[in-house]
């Protein structure tokens, strides 16, 4: 069974509300379920950033100075 829906106000730049609509339009699909596919790619890709920081937290800071430094000894710079 599908949760509820939950009613927002979003405002959009005019540009973008005519985009959605004409996607809209053309996919034969509602404003609502572009936009809602749309947050969820975007928090699904927030989580797979979370994880992926949570992944390397035992990793060893390394300064941007020390890091700028080895790539010159390494004739990278």
């Amino acid at each position: 069974m599908k949760a509820a829906l939950r009613r927002a106000t979003v405002y959009f730049e005019p540009d973008v509300h005519r985009a959605l609509r004409l996607k809209s339009a053309e996919t034969d699909r509602p404003v609502s379920d572009i936009i809602n596919e749309a947050v969820r790619v975007e928090l699904a890709e927030d989580a797979e950033d979370l994880a992926a920081f949570e992944e390397r937290a035992c990793e060893p800071n390394v300064k941007f100075s020390d890091a700028i430094r080895d790539m010159k000894r390494r004739g990278r710079l």
